[in-house]
């Protein structure tokens, strides 16, 4: 179809947010652009509103929440120029919301530039059949074992939406860097960075609703719930590997590996310990029990290659004395802005 003169091209943007109950809200505006524009930039999208009564957010009474744009990506659905926009919350006066964790975690991060915090985030889900209420594949009286990077539709279960998820988030441009079969059927994992900073908030946020409406076109659902089959069966974790520029290379001049670094960091971790498990995602005690690949809720440890510990340190950062580190505690539905600005909280306090 040819373009009429004079008219200027119009594109669709899904603003996202986290609504007071936790969960993903999203509206859609189309934008109008210059006529010699051919894609979106951040700065075409402008703030908008919604009715925080509908979300937990605001009373009726005065229901207006503002959502800022904070994060552009492509719409992998639609395979064009529409955008899909992270965004976080204010009320009228333009104050965070006490629901906007974004903002508190941007500061943060502004605070401390010069240690180029990078994250690498690990989030397990279970995909759900809504029929049974039940992970996809699972039969009552099934063992865990077989599944973890298996093969074969005796073992996988749900590798097609895994495979799809993975493929729109790069097509929307979601640092995503893996995925894998996890231990229970029905259960996956997909890992997003490196990412510096907030970005690794803004990423996780993405790759959570690119998942959630992939499984909505398929009549299926996703959880993150940490422990959604009761019993002897892994939960679901969303653990976040961590690293400064001081632990990725060290300091000559002070003497100190980054193994260095990274032994301070841990204490200042076990320090924080109780007051950092609040805000590691609810209902993370019935995962960590100290069984399962776990530690135990209320005692931290840590170790080399221990995934019974509450932090591991990895073989190849151990022996190179340099790398990072994996905080195994949060949750599979932990606010990942929450998570990693408390890590670089408290190793800078």
């Amino acid at each position: 179809m040819t373009e009429r003169a004079g008219i200027p091209p119009k594109f669709i943007a899904d603003y996202i947010w986290i609504g007071g109950d936790g969960e993903f809200r999203s509206k859609t505006r189309v934008i109008t652009v210059q006529p010699n524009q051919s894609s979106v930039t951040l700065k075409d999208i402008p703030h908008w509103n919604y009715d925080g009564s509908s979300t937990n957010q605001a009373d009726g009474k005065d229901s207006e929440i503002v959502i800022l744009p904070r994060a552009l990506y492509r719409n992998p659905f639609t395979m064009s120029n529409d955008v899909f926009v992270v965004c976080d919350t204010y009320t009228p006066d333009m104050k965070p919301h006490p629901t906007n964790t974004r903002a508190a975690a941007y500061k943060i991060f502004s605070e401390h530039l010069n240690l180029a915090p990078w994250y690498g985030l690990e989030q397990e889900y279970f995909i759900i059949d809504p029929e049974t209420n039940l992970p996809v594949g699972y039969k009552h009286g099934s063992s865990q074992g077989t599944h973890y990077c298996g093969s074969g539709s005796e073992n996988v279960f749900g590798r097609t939406i895994a495979d799809q998820h993975m493929a729109l988030c790069i097509r929307a441009g979601v640092n995503i860097s893996g995925i894998n079969a996890e231990v229970a059927p029905g259960q996956w994992e997909f890992q997003v960075g490196p990412c510096e900073g907030v970005q690794a908030g803004d990423d996780m946020l993405m790759a959570r609703y690119l998942l959630i409406r992939l499984a909505e076109t398929k009549s299926l659902s996703v959880t993150f719930e940490p422990k959604p089959l009761k019993g002897d069966w892994n939960g679901s974790g969303c653990h976040a590997n961590f690293s400064t520029v001081q632990m990725r290379e060290g300091n000559a001049n002070e003497g100190k590996t980054g193994l260095d670094y990274i032994t301070e960091a841990i204490k200042c971790l076990e320090r924080d310990h109780v007051e950092m498990m609040k805000d590691y995602g609810s209902g993370n005690e019935e995962r960590m029990t100290g069984l399962h690949e776990t530690a135990d809720y209320s005692v931290f440890s840590h170790g080399i290659a221990n995934r019974g510990a509450s932090v591991r340190i990895g073989n190849d950062t151990y022996r190179n004395k340099k790398g990072y580190f994996e905080d195994r505690r949060p949750s599979s539905n932990c606010d990942p802005y929450l998570v990693t600005s408390l890590m670089l909280k408290s190793i800078t306090s």
